[in-house]
């Protein structure tokens, strides 16, 4: 049990879910509440993050991208811990689990009156499970081109925030678009710093990430930008709503200590510990936002 739940990488599971708490908050604050909505939206969020760490250290395992030059924790198929036959049954299983989670929130939500509903987040929660094992499974994993960023951006932010605040309230609120692409950034952000961490393995592995296609001082740059436009977003929206100012204050004092930290890196070690620091950010500004739109 140890070596799965070490596999299921348990400090990437708080940013998944940051943008369900931020689209739950919002629906609460527009009116709706259920509580069924919100548990089952986690669980399955929860199901889709376990079965993209399971897809990806099978991946990279398969591939031979993990090996004992790299700079990050080790995976579980690199160190031998669990077997390649081993990961498969357990991506089928996580597959099948968070599938069966999907089609629950998607009854408790819409019922079986509003088919169209249904069928769209049916094929979304499919789209997902494929997005999750694609990442670095197979001869097409986008991971290995340099989309990985748009994945991360339009599955953790604009499907997480809008997707989830639309189970409750059933329309589309073009406010929430302003938090939904600062999360995404934000979880982009994350990848970015991984990716920087890892560009020499990367490179050499044949994985052509945009950090590697780019450069890492490019990459630094570009890391600027997208939590800066977060950060952005995030004050545009508490003034356009007029709710409190104080998550993206949280936000920027804690991103302009950590864009310090990048910009001083000098080692790709350095980069490990701010991936911690930006996921759990994310996930207090989640929950942040959840306080001071619902309490």
């Amino acid at each position: 049990m140890k070596k799965w739940i070490e596999a299921a990488r348990l400090r990437t599971l708080p940013l998944s879910v940051s943008g369900i708490i931020v689209g739950s908050s919002y629906a609460y604050y527009q009116g709706f509440e259920n509580w069924k909505i919100l548990v089952l939206a986690l669980l399955t969020t929860l199901g889709f993050q376990v079965l993209s760490n399971f897809a990806n250290d099978y991946g990279d395992g398969v591939k031979g991208t993990d090996n004992e030059n790299r700079v990050g924790p080790q995976r579980a198929i690199q160190s031998g811990a669990i077997t390649v036959q081993e990961m498969k049954k357990g991506i089928i299983i996580t597959a099948l689990l968070s599938l069966l989670s999907a089609v629950s929130l998607i009854y408790v939500s819409f019922g079986s009156e509003n088919f169209l509903y249904s069928l769209l987040f049916f094929v979304l929660g499919i789209a997902s499970i494929v997005a999750a094992i694609k990442y670095t499974v197979g001869k097409g994993a986008y991971g290995y081109s340099g989309f990985g960023d748009v994945f991360v951006f339009v599955f953790f932010g604009w499907v997480s925030v809008l997707g989830s605040n639309f189970l409750f309230t059933k329309q589309f609120d073009w406010f929430l678009v302003l938090p939904a692409t600062a999360i995404g950034l934000l979880s982009v952000a994350v990848l970015n710093l991984n990716n920087m961490r890892d560009i020499e393995n990367d490179k050499n592995s044949g994985k052509n990430t945009i950090v590697v296609k780019m450069g890492l001082k490019n990459a630094k740059g570009y890391h600027y930008f997208i939590v800066c436009t977060a950060i952005l977003l995030m004050v545009a929206f508490s003034v356009i709503v007029e709710v409190s100012v104080f998550p993206p204050l949280f936000l920027t004092i804690l991103m302009l200590r950590h864009l310090k930290t990048v910009y001083k890196a000098e080692t790709y070690k350095d980069f490990d510990p701010e991936l911690k620091k930006v996921a759990l950010g994310t996930f207090a500004l989640a929950i942040l936002f959840l306080v001071f739109l619902v309490i």
